[in-house]
């Protein structure tokens, strides 16, 4: 009898760990297609299987997977959208070609593109931020006319906060157009920028799963004009109707695109008419947020999600009731890192996880995007006070220290000491 393998379509740095773990498990051989596995360095790490494909052409993928069926029975595929959102509507159409459980990758298609799922989403009436589509500065400069400043500009299709950013006058504005649009910006498809109105207030996410909201996280982002992450916390502080009013909106969402198959993460900010919807996103929130609901109510949507794609029942049943809250590590300055230091942050009680994503000699250099983070740490315990309380206590505990970057024999800036460089997490996470 073939054993019995599960095909992921490229990885995840955060992610992609957990599903290999999460496959082994279950009894299941993972493999990798990716264009680039090393990029991916946990694959090499553990000795996973990794084949390199063109994982843009439907046809290579297709053939490699007809190609793996003659070794493995394949149990299931499904995939990472890491700077690639079109690869989950890809994962949707191998799945259909080899009659496996996935995603309708129509609904995903209209999820991916931004603009197309703002304006699906404004027919059913669902609340949004005012929102334009701009294909050069002009029309990126009326849009933000029409709208009113401030705005924010982000490209049509993306992630990871990549290309987005706050303009609060004219000069951000030109600027961070000229950067999108004026041939800096890396793009996969071709150049629209979504102007939208900048919806002010407390940032969450919904996670749901087969259509059921499994909870609500709280995010919290670093100083404008940028949106990267700091810290999340679920489940999010919220009041019985503020959770019920995210839920309701969340369920329209689905409805107006077609979504209830398998994972979806839904962004809101709360404003002062209520939850606003910020992105709907068509696959399974990146790292950490499955760790902190595993943590927090014992439901483990990565395993659930393996079971969905191997044509398995999921258990989304809640098995215990805590808080778990994650806290970025970020630089605060360009450089190289010499070294940093976790030992006394690990040895705090209550921490379950501190992740570093960069090596000592790494250069630093800040994009305003969640791949400038260099780590995490993650705590849980029965209460918000007193994980927020394990995690200060840890982050602060963590050193590194940041060189400046030689530039023709002149250092970019005066040498440091270990601890002016320390990392800091902002501890005023309040609730709205």
């Amino acid at each position: 009898m073939a054993r019995k393998a599960l095909i992921l379509v490229e990885g995840h740095r955060g992610n992609g760990p957990l599903y290999i773990q999460a496959a082994q498990r279950l009894g299941l051989h993972p493999i990798t297609l990716s264009s680039d596995p090393a990029q991916y360095d946990y694959i090499a790490a553990k000795g996973i299987e990794a084949i390199r494909v063109d994982t843009d052409n439907l046809d290579a993928l297709i053939l490699e997977c007809s190609r793996i069926r003659t070794t493995y029975d394949i149990a299931g595929v499904t995939g990472f959208a890491v700077n690639n959102e079109p690869l989950s509507a890809t994962v949707g159409k191998l799945c259909l070609y080899f009659d496996l459980p996935g995603p309708n990758s129509a609904s995903i298609e209209r999820c991916c593109d931004k603009f197309v799922q703002r304006q699906i989403l404004a027919k059913a009436g669902v609340p949004m931020p005012l929102y334009r589509v701009a294909a050069n500065a002009t029309e990126v400069e009326g849009s933000a006319a029409e709208i009113g400043l401030p705005v924010v500009l982000k490209p049509v299709m993306g992630s990871g906060s990549r290309g987005v950013r706050l303009c609060r006058d004219a000069d951000e504005l030109t600027e961070h157009s000229s950067f999108l649009l004026g041939g800096r910006y890396l793009w996969r498809c071709p150049p629209r920028v979504l102007v939208e109105q900048f919806a002010e207030g407390p940032h969450y996410v919904a996670e749901i799963m087969e259509g059921e909201v499994i909870g609500i996280t709280a995010g919290y982002f670093g100083p404008l004009p940028h949106f990267a992450f700091r810290g999340m916390t679920f489940p999010a502080p919220l009041a019985d109707d503020e959770y019920r009013r995210i839920a309701d909106v969340s369920r329209s969402c689905l409805r107006a695109l077609g979504l209830g198959w398998g994972p979806t993460c839904i962004e809101f900010r709360w404003t002062k008419r209520g939850p606003v919807v910020i992105e709907v996103n068509p696959r399974l929130a990146g790292a950490p947020d499955p760790q902190l609901i595993q943590l927090a109510c014992g439901v483990d949507l990565i395993t659930e999600h393996i079971k969905l794609v191997t044509g398995k029942k999921c258990d989304l049943r809640r098995r215990h009731s805590h808080t778990a809250a994650a806290r970025f590590l970020r630089p605060d300055r360009d450089g190289i890192l010499e070294w940093i230091d976790t030992s006394r942050a690990a040895a705090v009680s209550g921490v379950n996880e501190i992740r570093l994503y960069v090596r000592p000699t790494t250069p630093l250099t800040s994009k305003g995007e969640d791949s400038d983070c260099i780590g995490r740490v993650i705590a849980a315990s029965p209460n918000l006070a007193q994980t927020e309380a394990i995690l200060q206590r840890a982050v602060d505990l963590v050193d590194w220290c940041i060189k400046p970057i030689p530039t023709g024999g002149k250092e970019r800036s005066a040498p440091l000491h270990p601890h002016q460089s320390r990392g800091r997490v902002r501890s005023d996470l309040r609730k709205h």
